[in-house]
């Protein structure tokens, strides 16, 4: 199983730290799955212009490529302005309307308050599902306060954090078997 640790911001520490642990998690409770972390600030990309994915080039070209080659994607998202980084939007813009299908989406939000938790609820799911992507029903969305010193700090999150590993492969195993049954009715 190819997991894909999506860090959507470029600036910040938060949504980084967050996706680090997250990473550091999974790869201990699943070794065998290949789980690739991707952090926006590492790459330089260009702007939606309408072009198929896989039309562009340089760092474009790898960063979609990568998440359309993923069976697992979690989204890590610091809110911004009570939204989702434009970083993000643009990855989303880049890629095909149906780039989800057959792919589980959890997500990881990181807010400096708690008056920001529904932001996934009414603008993130929404383009996950838009995307037609398997979207694992619960989140993890962690506060400022939970932080100290790049370190995630609050035993509650840690465990959220462990939950949503389990959760995303599970359900990305039980679609995949879904999927194998699916095939062998029509002999492929």
């Amino acid at each position: 199983m190819k997991i894909l640790a999506l860090a959507g911001s470029i600036v910040g520490s938060k949504t980084r730290t967050a996706m680090h642990k997250f990473v550091e998690l999974l790869q201990k409770k699943y070794p065998e799955h290949e789980v690739t972390l991707l952090d926006l600030a590492d790459y330089q990309l260009v702007f939606s212009d309408g072009r198929n994915y896989f039309d562009y080039e340089g760092d474009t070209k790898y960063v979609t490529e990568t998440i359309m080659a993923a069976d697992a994607i979690v989204i890590g998202t610091p809110t911004f302005q009570a939204s989702i980084p434009a970083t993000l939007k643009n990855i989303f813009d880049l890629l095909p309307v149906n780039a989800f299908r057959d792919k589980v989406v959890s997500v990881i939000v990181t807010a400096g308050t708690s008056k920001h938790y529904l932001m996934v609820e009414q603008q993130l799911k929404p383009i996950l599902a838009y995307m037609k992507a398997h979207i694992v029903p619960t989140y993890v969305f962690i506060e400022e306060k939970d932080f100290l010193r790049k370190e995630i700090v609050n035993d509650d999150v840690l465990f959220r954090l462990e939950r949503l590993a389990e959760d995303t492969v599970m359900v990305t195993d039980a679609f995949a078997e879904i999927r194998a049954k699916k095939d062998a009715e029509y002999d492929f």
